[in-house]
């Protein structure tokens, strides 16, 4: 599931209004290999995609004029194949949501530690990378193998019974590895237009009593609060590891 791209060939555009961390962040980032450049604010960051290849935009959320949301939006239109981060200091539904609705691929909250940021820039990059690619017959992770065409799941080579349901959200969120999916993307995925959160959650916690090794602490699917869920590779080294207090809880 997984494509290597070497640090060098990634282009990232990071957009912040305060110089201290824009400059910081590029230095940081270009110390992990990549090639950065910066934007400081939305207006600048448009005109730098349309004229240039990018693979990545750092987009903070709370800028001046026009909002990061606006141009998350028109960043998506003009560099459709770019990966979208946003920064944000407010850890809310709101935030997180009118991002992922803008376009964005991702975000990430303030403060946060670099090697957070590289994993959710890589995942995002797998994503890009491999969007075009046919679909996967067999999606593996960690002990998990999940095999499209015969609709079987095994656990370290033991099968898996599955309720078709089961095994079509199973593969929805394996498909979107390391993305965090809102949930009524999934509810319209999986169920359709008008239905609620609640057979979400009941699949959900059915899914980790089967798959997890303990499902109060979950290293597969984890819990995005007020948002939805992220499918974690726990066998992927630069997979972020889930936050010490996540549970089998929708965190609502």
């Amino acid at each position: 599931m997984e494509t290597t791209v070497s640090p060098q060939t990634i282009s990232v555009l990071v957009v912040d209004d305060d110089p201290a961390f824009r400059l910081g962040l590029r230095a940081s980032l270009k110390t992990s290999g990549y090639s950065v450049d910066t934007a400081r604010n939305t207006e600048e960051a448009l005109e730098y995609v349309r004229e240039r290849r990018v693979d990545v935009v750092l987009l903070d959320i709370n800028m001046p004029g026009m909002g990061g949301v606006e141009a998350c939006s028109r960043i998506r239109a003009v560099a459709p194949q770019a990966g979208i981060i946003m920064l944000t200091v407010r850890d809310t539904e709101d935030d997180k949501v009118l991002a992922l609705e803008a376009g964005a691929d991702d975000y990430v909250t303030k403060p946060f530690r670099l090697r957070e940021l590289v994993a959710r820039l890589r995942a995002v990059l797998r994503r890009t990378g491999g969007e075009t690619a046919p679909q996967t017959p067999v999606l593996r992770a960690g002990e998990l193998e999940l095999e499209l065409e015969h609709r079987t799941l095994r656990k370290a080579g033991k099968e898996i019974h599955l309720t078709p349901k089961e095994f079509e959200l199973l593969a929805f969120l394996m498909q979107h590895t390391d993305v965090p999916v809102p949930h009524a993307k999934i509810l319209r995925a999986i169920w359709g237009e008008g239905y609620s959160q609640e057979p979400l959650r009941s699949y959900i916690k059915t899914l980790r009593k089967k798959i997890e090794n303990d499902p109060a602490h979950p290293e597969y699917i984890l819990t995005e609060p007020w948002v939805g869920y992220r499918f974690r590779d726990p066998s992927d080294p630069d997979a972020a590891p889930p936050s010490l207090d996540e549970d089998d809880s929708d965190g609502e």
